[in-house]
């Protein structure tokens, strides 16, 4: 017997030392492990608005229509087409849009941001003049809507090299044509 405990006792010091390992193994796992986002309450009203703003206004009540008649499936269908939801979002927003029934509200107009300064020129009540010129060729340019920063800041352009921005800015604020505007910049490039 005395043979026996000491393979018997070796052989329950493997099995503890495995069980340890493959506890501390899993407990490592579940920390590594992402938490799952929290999905919100597929009956909840706020699902409702998400889900009846994907839709436009045949959608909205082709989608009605078939809630009404207790044609749930379809009405997935319907969702699942109109938004590309997969099937469990398609189905949680149909329950939510049954549960908390959405009027249609038309997506509210993108406003559009304010134009720079540049790109709508300003009229200035004076008219101003610009000139330029080199050797026996002269040039001139005048415009209300230029002024001595517009014109600050072209003459910085062709200076920097970047003719063709400064031909398009004093485009934009003149009454003048590309192939002028250039003619007029390469007399500034002094």
């Amino acid at each position: 017997m005395e043979a026996l405990l000491i393979p018997v006792l070796i052989l329950v010091l493997v099995a503890a030392g495995v069980l340890l390992a493959v506890r501390a193994w899993s407990r490592r796992g579940q920390r590594s492990r992402p938490a799952a986002m929290p999905q919100p309450d597929p009956d909840s009203a706020e699902l409702a608005r998400a889900a009846a703003a994907k839709l436009n206004q045949e959608q909205h009540r082709r989608l009605y229509a078939l809630i009404a008649q207790g044609q749930a499936m379809a009405a997935i269908k319907v969702y699942l087409e109109a938004t590309g939801d997969g099937l469990r979002a398609s189905r949680d927003a149909v329950a939510a849009l049954a549960a908390h029934p959405q009027p249609f509200r038309a997506p509210e107009a993108v406003k559009e941001p304010a134009p720079d300064e540049d790109e709508v020129p300003q009229r200035f009540s004076y008219r101003y003049r610009a000139i330029a010129s080199k050797g026996d060729v002269t040039r001139e340019v005048s415009s209300n809507m230029l002024n001595d920063e517009i014109y600050g800041r072209i003459r910085t352009l062709a200076k920097s090299g970047d003719t063709e921005a400064a031909a398009t800015a004093l485009t934009r604020h003149s009454d003048i044509s590309m192939k002028q505007a250039r003619e007029f910049i390469a007399l500034l490039d002094d």
